[in-house]
């Protein structure tokens, strides 16, 4: 049965103004996240090192490199954090076909990524973008709210569930808050990514329309994230999903294209 003192604290979270918020209160604000990334950051950058696994010279490192330097700026006009990022980019000799950000504009990309795919460097763009965009819109901020308020509100859940329907009903909130809250929350940040990343590369100067080229060359790869299980228990939107979604702003970032292009 929830208490009132449970009742209490979920009516004080689900009534603060948003995910970052709650966060701010778990230990998770800003100023502590960025910190704590270029920690992380430094770690595996020198784990990479003493591996021979860190690309400073390679055409691959200075393509992505150059992409990374004329997409920066444009980053930083687009900060409103309240915290100045020090932007830094790494990039790993693997064949995996990846890039992740870390809080406060840390970026890695794999070298796998533009190699099997053979990316041109508006394709770099793309997934630069998407990438800064994480880090610009704190996702990992607001994860860490989401994650906590989801917790705060399955644990009474499954109080409730454990007094009056059993062991499977808890195990039913359980799911419930994977698939109908944790995965959904998660691909809706990917797709926020994706937009703003499509705006970030147009204002740069790179064609927006290499953001679903990349998802093109994706699916000729691995076609399979696109069946509807996949869809459900993923925290990506599907290749399909990721290109209907770009058609449907790439309208505003070719005027932001074509302004940029003019300058």
């Amino acid at each position: 049965m929830i208490n009132k003192n449970s009742a209490l604290i979920l009516a004080m979270v689900v009534g603060i103004s948003g995910c970052a918020t709650v966060a701010d209160l778990t230990g998770n604000d800003t100023a502590t996240l960025n910190m704590n990334a270029a920690q992380d950051y430094q770690t595996m950058v020198d784990s990479a090192k003493s591996q021979k696994a860190l690309d400073t010279t390679s055409s691959t490192y200075k393509r992505v490199n150059a992409v990374f330097l004329k997409l920066k700026p444009y980053a930083d006009q687009m900060n409103n954090t309240g915290h100045a990022f020090d932007w830094k980019l790494s990039v790993f000799k693997s064949n995996e076909l990846n890039a992740f950000v870390m809080p406060g504009g840390k970026v890695v990309f794999y070298s796998g990524i533009v190699e099997q795919l053979k990316l041109t460097d508006a394709e770099i763009a793309a997934i630069m973008g998407h990438e800064m965009t994480h880090a610009l819109e704190e996702h990992s901020k607001n994860k860490a709210g989401a994650t906590a308020l989801t917790n705060i509100a399955v644990n009474i859940g499954k109080s409730y569930a454990g007094s009056k329907l059993g062991e499977q009903g808890a195990d039913a909130i359980d799911l419930g808050s994977r698939y109908g809250i944790g995965l959904p929350y998660s691909r809706n940040l990917e797709s926020k990514a994706d937009r703003g990343g499509l705006m970030l590369m147009a204002k740069a100067g790179y064609n927006p329309e290499a953001a679903v080229s990349v998802w093109k060359k994706m699916n000729q790869i691995d076609s399979s994230n696109n069946s509807a299980l996949i869809k459900f228990a993923s925290t990506h939107p599907s290749n399909n999903d990721r290109i209907a979604d770009l058609q449907k702003s790439m309208a505003e970032a070719k005027a932001l294209y074509a302004a940029s292009t003019k300058k």
